[in-house]
């Protein structure tokens, strides 16, 4: 499944949650090609080519993934821990944006490699800024190593 190339993958399962990311980052102007997944079983297919996105390469994006970690099938964590494990994925800036303070939560996550770690914010303005401060970050000004 080729297409034009990704440059957020958006992984999310709450539909009120992917709607405002998904209208703060296009609001801001951060980027049009974002891809939505609603489960961390998707999530995996779509990042390793497989399933419904069976021939999909890593060269075709995402430039970042932006990931919860509460989500049906497979959770974050694991699709976090599958990602840092394979050798060409590890390069891919993953960000937790989860609504989790859990303290174990977020050492975990770093324990598996991950980039950032933010927790939503409740108040919308507050959560819109930070999203287009997410997407302009890393999608404009971090220099991802070649593939």
């Amino acid at each position: 499944m080729a297409g034009d190339p990704v440059e957020i993958l958006l992984v999310e399962d709450n539909p009120s949650d992917a709607e405002l990311t998904l209208r703060a980052l296009r609001k801001n102007n951060v980027t049009n090609r974002i891809h939505l997944v609603r489960d961390g079983a998707e999530a995996l297919e779509f990042i390793f080519g497989k399933g419904a996105y069976n021939g999909r390469s890593l060269r075709e994006g995402p430039r970042v993934i932006l990931l919860d970690l509460k989500l049906p099938k497979v959770d974050g964590l694991e699709v976090l821990r599958q990602i840092k494990s394979d050798a060409q994925a590890r390069n891919v800036p993953v960000v937790v944006l989860t609504s989790s303070k859990e303290e174990r939560d977020v050492v975990e996550s770093y324990r598996l490699g991950v980039n950032s770690y933010i927790v939503k914010p409740v108040d919308f303005t507050q959560f819109t800024e930070a999203v287009r401060q997410l997407g302009l970050y890393w999608t404009l000004l971090n220099q991802p190593p070649a593939l």
